[in-house]
This record gives C-alpha cells, structure tokens and sequence, in this order.
C-alpha cells in the first residue's frame, strides 16, 4: 500500500513502454503499423491498470448521482483537474453516511479505463471524509493490510452462545457503558454473572490493556462471551480500538466477542476484525441474551406444538391399534400358529433324521462289521483254525494243488505259530499214492 503526503502530494509515476511507444509512434513509415481504436483502447487500459490499481486520491465530490441501482456516480477534483469516479453499491453500502456535492474525501480505489467510451476513473472501494489527516491514514492501511490477511472474512466468525451464564466487559468502570450494558442485561433477562475487566478505553496505554484484558478472559476462562466497548467520541478518543494490538487479541480470542465502539455512525477496526458489531454498547447487551418475554412466548408456542404432536401421534397410533386388532394373528391366533406348529414338528423329524450324531452312529456300525468280517477273512485266523499255507522254496510262490508237488521237492509249511520246511516223500491224489 503507497502512503500519501497530504500536504505534498506524490503522483505515482508510471510510463508506456518502449514496445508500446514503437507500436504507436514508429521511427520509420516502412515499420508503422496501424491500429484499430479498439486495439488503442486496449493497449493503454493494459498499461495503465496495472499501474494504478490501488491508490489513495484526495480531492472534492461534484456531480454526484445517485442511480436507482444503488450505483453512485460523481467527479473527484481540485483546482486543477478532474476525474470520474464510480462508488458501486455494495461498497457505498459499507459507508458511514452517502457522499454529498462540495465533500472533501479520500478515495481508496483503482484506476479502469472503460472502453466503450474511452475514458478513464476511479473505481472506489472506499471514501474516507476529511478532517482528521494522518489517523485516517493509518487506519486504511492497517485496514488493507489485515484484510489481506484474511482477518475480517466470514469463516473466522464465531457463533454467539444462546444462553451464556458468563458475560465479559471490558470497558471503563467509571463511564455510562458499563451501566447501560448492566441495565440491558438485567432487565432482558437473569441468571447469570457479569464479569467485568475494567480497562482505560483512551490514551496512552489503553490499547495495550484492552487487548491484556481479552487475553485474560480466555486464558483463565472467565466468560462464555466478551462485549468490547465504549461510549461515543472523535477518532481520536476511539483510536484504541483502531490498533493492531488490539485487533489481534480479538482475531485470536477463542471466546466470541461483540465490539460496541462509539455511536452507529462510528467504525473501528476492532468492529470489523469482532465476531459481531454492534452499533451502541446497549445493542450489545441485547445481542448478548435473549429477552426473557420473547424466550417464554417461544416455550409457550414450543409447548404448544409439542401437545399438538402428541395428539396427532396417540391418534395415529390409536388407528394402528385398531387395525392390529382385526388381524388375523390377534382376532384367531390358533389358525395362524398351528400352520407354523405343524412346519415345526416336520422340520424337528427332518432334523432328527440328519441329526449329525445320527449319521456318525451309523457309519460306526457299519464300520463296525466291517472290521469283524475283515478279522474273519485274515489268513493268519484261519491257520488258527488248523490249516496251513505251503510255499515252493524256489519261488516263494504258494502251492496251491498236489499235481504241483515233484518228489522230493522241497518246501515251507506256514502254520500259524511258526514255519516248517519238508520234503514231498509221494504224492496221493483223491486217496491214491503216486
């Protein structure tokens, strides 16, 4: 931001490049180009936008029209020169009061060339009326400079409590505020604690004690909100609240806080960085608590509308009972169930039959036999029983019938207690010797 010597103006210097110039104002005609009035248009609103787009400029309002739109048109001049100006709506809502024909002001804005006419002004973003010099200098700047940090957006604006039980003061003990903010709160409504922190609200100091005293509310948690103000006065008695100590305790203050400085017409920089401005410290109160006849009607509407639920919902639920009354389940519930009992019963015979302990049983027993016909077949019982295997001692192969037997031909014998080997001494088919 370029600070501005109100008694010795410095005009910002700014110049049309060399490019520019060889485009307009060629050296040579072989290398003169020509331009449309657009193209010129355009050259110059490129240059010279950039160049001028935020400054501060003093001078006197004339012409001044108000459009239906909201929009303000006027001249800025002095005894020089003069140059068109436009004050948009939503930043000429933003003013203490509406310019008038013959005010001495500063304007805050950038310089637009508007092509369809081709001619330069001022697009204002702010109007400061004069009178009080170097203050309102430095509140611009430090105005421009937290905006940028994103001090007074939206986001960081923290939502008032609906029923605090603590509410902070930090303001004079001695002046009207803190009487008018007792009177207010006390007469809206009851039960809770006034807290106050006093502080000096003018002067050497008081910056620094405002801000102590919101640091403290937060760091000892003594309120559940803070209203930050004072009474009415010049800028210089409100310059306290104009500065960025102060204005950083507010943006850091984990507590919502309301700023009720000076009358409506008076704006600090405490306002705009505070959760919620008030226009007076009375407002403040107001907006601190709710008004104790405005809560009882709303009980008493909410009471209201809670029977008239009620009703509309016993109601309901009285035709629903008289529906569940002619269902079948309740009018004969015996025809309902017996369906279900007899499913049951099928469904206990069915689980009976493949009842898992069931099946295991069975597979033991056939297992069972199994066994005993496997021991019954073992060759090694049937030796038991007398009987005796006979195995070539050549070829280990078994003998199965007498014509394999030669004479003298030596074999084993498999009884089952041991092995016997011999010799076929003659050999007797059906009862006779060969």
């Amino acid at each position: 931001m370029r600070s501005l010597n109100w008694e010795s103006p410095n005009p910002i210097q700014c110049s049309l490049t060399n490019h520019f110039l060889a485009q307009c104002y060629p050296m040579k005609k072989e290398l003169a180009k020509v331009l449309s009035v657009s193209e010129l248009t355009q050259a110059i609103k490129e240059v010279l936008e950039p160049n001028f787009c935020s400054l501060f400029v003093k001078g006197e309002i004339s012409n001044c029209k108000l459009q239906s739109s909201g929009h303000l048109y006027f001249s800025l001049k002095d005894a020089g020169s003069q140059i068109q100006a436009a004050l948009f709506r939503g930043h000429a809502a933003k003013l203490a009061r509406m310019p008038k024909d013959g005010d001495q002001v500063i304007a805050t804005g950038e310089v637009s060339l508007y092509a369809p006419r081709g001619q330069y002004q001022i697009l204002i973003r702010d109007l400061q009326f004069l009178g009080v010099g170097e203050l309102l200098i430095q509140l611009h700047q430090l105005k421009e400079k937290l905006q940028a940090r994103g001090w007074f957006h939206p986001e960081h604006k923290k939502a008032l409590p609906k029923f605090p039980k603590r509410i902070g003061v930090v303001t004079s003990p001695t002046g009207a505020v803190i009487q008018d903010i007792i009177h207010v709160l006390t007469r809206r409504f009851s039960g809770f604690q006034i807290v106050l922190n006093p502080v000096k609200v003018q002067g050497e100091g008081a910056a620094e004690e405002i801000a102590k005293a919101i640091e403290d509310f937060n760091k000892y948690n003594l309120a559940d909100l803070i209203i930050v103000g004072r009474g009415g006065g010049s800028m210089e008695d409100l310059w306290a609240f104009n500065e960025e100590r102060v204005a950083q305790a507010i943006y850091e203050s984990k507590l919502p806080i309301i700023s009720a400085v000076g009358h409506e017409t008076d704006f600090t920089i405490a306002d705009w960085v505070a959760d919620v401005r008030a226009p007076t410290p009375s407002a403040a109160a107001e907006m601190a608590t709710a008004e104790k006849a405005n809560l009882l009607q709303f009980l008493q509407g909410a009471r209201k509308q809670c029977l008239l639920r009620l009703s509309h919902q016993m109601e309901s639920y009285r035709r629903h009972l008289v529906t569940l009354k002619k269902h079948p389940a309740l009018s004969s519930p015996y025809g309902v169930l017996a369906p279900l009992i007899q499913r049951l019963d099928e469904f206990s015979r069915r689980l009976e039959i493949l009842n898992p302990k069931v099946k295991i049983q069975e597979h033991k027993d056939r297992l069972r036999r199994l066994q005993e016909h496997l021991r019954s077949l073992n060759p090694r019982n049937l030796l038991k029983k007398g009987y005796a295997i006979l195995f070539d001692e050549m070829n280990h192969s078994i003998i199965l019938s007498s014509k394999h037997f030669l004479l003298k031909q030596n074999f084993k014998v498999l009884m089952h207690d041991g092995v016997v080997e011999a010799a076929a001494k003659q050999v007797q088919e059906h009862g006779t010797f060969l």
